[in-house]
């Protein structure tokens, strides 16, 4: 299939940018409101689509370590969870915490990337 150009995240970051930068500024209320939320649901898909197979690499990586085997992402997970519920991967383990932490923090990369910049300070 031929590559479309601009690319998909060219396309996403320009509508993102005319409606924050030229049309917010213009609106009052429940319209200003819900153009807001959609250059947020803009910006999560841009981020999504720059990261997540990277996200899901990093994902999968941990899982096979911790678990001593690869696998779909989905299942992989269920039998992590599955070990932390029936006691064989104990909450205090430094590779499940590790794991964790890591895969929060590409979320939030993802989903809210704020959060983390405003958490840097906080106790970890």
């Amino acid at each position: 299939m031929a590559t479309s150009i601009p690319a998909a995240d060219v396309l996403l970051q320009a509508a993102s940018n005319y409606l924050e930068r030229e049309l917010l500024p213009t609106l009052e209320g429940y319209h200003r409101f819900q153009t807001r939320i959609t250059v947020n649901v803009l910006q999560v898909v841009l981020r999504q689509l720059r990261h997540g197979a990277d996200n899901d690499a990093a994902e999968g990586l941990g899982l096979a370590e911790l678990l001593g085997h690869g696998g779909e992402l989905p299942a992989l997970n269920r039998e992590l969870a599955e070990g932390i519920r029936e006691g064989r991967f104990p909450i205090t383990d430094a590779r499940l915490v590790l794991h964790l932490r890591s895969c929060l923090q590409a979320a939030l990369a993802v989903n809210n990337p704020k959060w983390i910049d405003d958490s840097r300070g906080a106790a970890t």
